[in-house]
């Protein structure tokens, strides 16, 4: 938590100067003279100066720090142009079109990036390693383990299955037991309906909207649909492929495209069917599309876990004759 918090700082410190500097600038008090005193150089400093140095002096990943110094001073600069009065500027009006050179800069540099980790998932999965390592590994070589990483490779796995399918072997995934869980209660059939639905409601609602209302709308929802169409497709092809795993020492949740669990047979305190239906609750995982989740997982902790698996009999002795082994 400690890291986590110094990782945050220089974020707090753009909030409160961004906060503070705006009120300066905008605003006739007694800070600047009543309106007569508005130098530029106060927020250059701030923002320019002391907000990239606490970049570097709390990020430890040094690629990170100059991603946010940069894409925090871009930021400094925006709000520059739209806080210091006219008067006031000499250097800002040439910050501003540096600004623009940045951003085209970081673009270049992030698109660079994501094509590389794009051929790199690519390449592991021809050689037929464990899909989700594939994946994740030339994430987290570039931007290290954290919340970042796991976002990218969640939004990585979702372009890898709605493009790359074909190439994913359910056999390549780690575990020593598979289990599918796309057959319960029709949970692809059920997919496939709903995209079938997008698909054939899509061109009507572009056409009312167009007309009714505006191109532009018409066109942003459009682009948005099938984004999300884009992610249907992907999970509808992961459910099928993607499996809950055991290992000697743990049960490896994937269900669909979602970043998998791991689960210590060490923590759990019991497994069992279940019938009933199950409601949210942030004690509650559920990893289950239709029906009611068939298996029970409570662990030491008192966490609940419910799946739903085509074969939940086996999935129950499996567990259980592994745990009698670790005992």
């Amino acid at each position: 938590m400690l890291t986590l918090a110094k990782k945050n700082i220089p974020f707090i410190f753009l909030a409160v100067i961004s906060v503070f500097w705006a009120f300066f600038y905008q605003s006739s008090n007694a800070l600047n003279g009543y309106g007569v005193e508005k130098p530029e150089w106060l927020l250059l400093i701030d923002g320019l100066v002391v907000l990239p140095i606490l970049c570097f002096w709390f990020v430890k990943d040094k690629k990170e720090a100059a991603i946010k110094a940069v894409a925090y001073s871009c930021l400094i600069i925006l709000l520059g142009s739209f806080v210091i009065p006219e008067s006031s500027k000499v250097v800002w009006p040439y910050l501003e079109s540096l600004r623009y050179l940045a951003i085209a800069a970081f673009i270049v540099l992030e698109v660079t990036t994501i094509l590389t980790v794009f051929f790199a998932i690519k390449a592991s999965l021809i050689k037929d390693k464990d899909p989700d390592l594939a994946i994740s590994k030339p994430i987290e070589r570039v931007l290290g383990k954290g919340a970042i990483s796991s976002l990218l490779s969640f939004e990585a796995r979702v372009w890898t299955y709605a493009l790359f399918s074909k190439k994913i072997r359910q056999q390549n995934f780690t575990g020593d037991s598979h289990f599918s869980c796309h057959k319960k209660d029709g949970a692809q059939s059920n997919q496939l309906g709903f995209i079938l639905i997008i698909l054939f409601e899509l061109p009507i609602m572009h056409l009312l909207l167009h007309f009714l209302w505006s191109p532009i709308a018409a066109n942003l929802t459009t682009g948005l649909t099938l984004l999300g169409l884009v992610f249907f497709i992907a999970e509808y092809k992961a459910i099928a492929i993607r499996p809950i795993s055991i290992v000697p020492d743990s049960i490896i949740v994937r269900y669909g495209i979602w970043n998998p669990l791991r689960i210590a047979l060490s923590e759990i305190n019991h497994i069992q069917p279940n019938s009933n239906f199950i409601r949210r609750s942030g004690n509650v995982n559920r990893f289950n599309l239709a029906g009611n989740p068939n298996i029970e997982i409570k662990l030491n902790s008192g966490k609940l876990i419910y799946l739903g698996v085509d074969s939940p009999n086996e999935f129950i002795s499996t567990i259980e004759k592994y745990r009698g082994k670790s005992l």
